[in-house]
Order: structure tokens, then sequence, then C-alpha cells
């Protein structure tokens, strides 16, 4: 028995120093930046976690598209909608100035799309209209908020919608998420603890395609790594401030294992590219972690 423990013990000292380590090289890419830094990491197999600002709210901007079509996927789940029903573009839904992929595909609008469509769009492409239009069918944001709430899922919020939030750079902030809660979200989603079978197999292809941000999380990583994953990003507003550069994501390593990740970086003056960097580096050292 003494034995076991003294082996015990001394695995946990190895680990406790290589979070250390980890902790060490984290702390040297961000403490000198302009810029609050929220990281949490989960491992799904070993029960690892990291966590860095972890528990401060941070505006969510388009990751919050992940919540929302989580919601609608339990409405289908419940038969109250159908990924298969369709819903009329037309200009009064496709609004201009705003990111739209959606509205680049039907500029004229007068179409008829299957939910599906819009969900896609939305989260792979994190299209601001199709995230607007989705919330419309649910009865608003507080739908969300009950649904994560129902979840066990605390430190997030929801308030605005896409057109609400860019009429006023403020109510961002009112969209919120700790990176706790982030990852806490993309576990219990992993787990099947959302969602049925169906509709978490859907989502997380639907995830895995996404094609926004390749300048973060993803950007060092290993090519075709499958990382199921969600971005936002504010921009700046006139004073050079950005409100919000974020990414979460659920990545499988390379021995079939898993951890998810949430970094967001909030109120930054540094430029965008060192934002995302920031992001860049702080996924590969995480991934180096673990792959060690």
């Amino acid at each position: 028995m003494k034995k076991i423990s003294l082996l015990f013990m001394m695995i946990s000292a190895i680990v406790l120093g290589q979070q250390s380590v980890l902790d060490q090289k984290i702390n040297s890419l961000i403490s000198n930046k302009k810029a609050t830094v929220g990281i949490s990491v989960l491992d799904f197999e070993n029960g690892f976690k990291y966590s860095k600002n972890a528990d401060k709210k941070l505006p969510m901007q388009s990751v919050f598209k992940f919540h929302i079509a989580a919601t609608v996927l339990d409405y289908v789940d419940k038969g109250k909608l159908s990924l298969d029903q369709k819903i009329v573009l037309n200009t009064s839904n496709l609004l201009g100035n705003t990111w739209s992929p959606l509205r680049d595909k039907y500029p004229n609008g007068g179409v008829s799309v299957p939910l599906s469509e819009i969900l896609e769009f939305t989260v792979a492409k994190s299209d601001n209209n199709g995230c607007d239009i989705m919330l419309k069918l649910l009865g608003g944001t507080q739908t969300v908020q009950k649904f994560i709430n129902s979840k066990g899922i605390k430190g997030f919020q929801i308030k605005y919608n896409e057109a609400e939030m860019h009429k006023d750079w403020n109510l961002q902030y009112e969209n919120y998420s700790t990176m706790n809660a982030a990852t806490d979200a993309l576990r219990k989603f992993y787990d099947g603890k959302l969602l049925s079978k169906k509709s978490t197999d859907y989502l997380m292809k639907v995830m895995l395609s996404t094609s926004t941000g390749k300048n973060k999380l993803i950007e060092q990583l290993p090519k075709n790594t499958p990382v199921a994953r969600k971005t936002g990003s504010s921009g700046k507003n006139k004073a050079g401030l950005t409100g919000a550069e974020n990414e979460i994501a659920i990545i499988t390593l390379p021995n079939g294992k898993h951890y998810a990740i949430a970094v967001f970086v909030s109120n930054s003056t540094e430029t965008e590219e060192v934002n995302c960097r920031m992001i860049s580096d702080i996924s590969k050292l995480v991934w180096d972690y673990f792959n060690k």
C-alpha cells in the first residue's frame, strides 16, 4: 500500500509540475497585453482542469449562437420545431449592414429555406440574420436563458439579439458567459445531457464545419484535427476598444480523447492580429500539454 501511495504522490507531483509550467507559459503570453483574457480548459476523460479568469463574466458575441442553436434543437427534440420547416426570407429578416452570408446567398429574398439551412449558416458561418431568425422562432432570448438554466449551467446570460447589439455597443456586455460556464456547456453537450443523440450528432457535425476564425484556436493545430467550435468577435469601437475576440471548442486528440477549451479576449486595446494570436498561442500551448 505504501508503494502505491508513493507512486500516486509522485504522479500527482509530476502533473502539478506540468500544470505549473503551462500556467507560467500562458502568463508570459498574456501578462503584458492590454486586455482581459479568460481561459477554461476541461479534459473530458481524465478530469484535468485549467482556468484563468474563468469566473469573469465576459461578453460572448457570436459564441452565444451555440447556445441558441442548442435551444432550437431542444425544440426540435420536443416536436415544437422541425429542421425541415420552411422559413421565408425577405427584406424584413435579411438586414443589411451586418455579417450575413445567408443574405449574400439570397440577396433579393423571396425564397423559403429549411430551418436546417438557417441553423447551419448561423453556427458554421456565424450568420447574424440567421441568429435573429432563430431567436424569433423561439420567442426571444428568454427561451434560451431558461433552457441553459435548466441544464444547471451557471454564469451565462443572454438578453439581446444581434440587431439590438448592433445599435448599442454596451449591450454586448449583457450577453455574457464565464469561461467555466462555456466549458461546462460543451461538456454537457458532448455527454448528451443537452440534447437527444440525433440532435447532438447533428450540431457536432455543424460545429466541425465552422469556417470562421481560422486564425484563432485551430491556427497552429495539426491539419485535419477534429475541432467542433464556435467563434465570436465584436470588432473595434471608435475608441479602438475590442469588446470580444472569442472562441469555444471541443478538440479531439490523436489518442481519441477530448477536451473543451474557451478563450475570451475582452476589453482589449491590442490589434485584432494580437488578440487572435493570443488565442492561437494559448490553444497551441494547451495542445502541447495534452500531447506530451
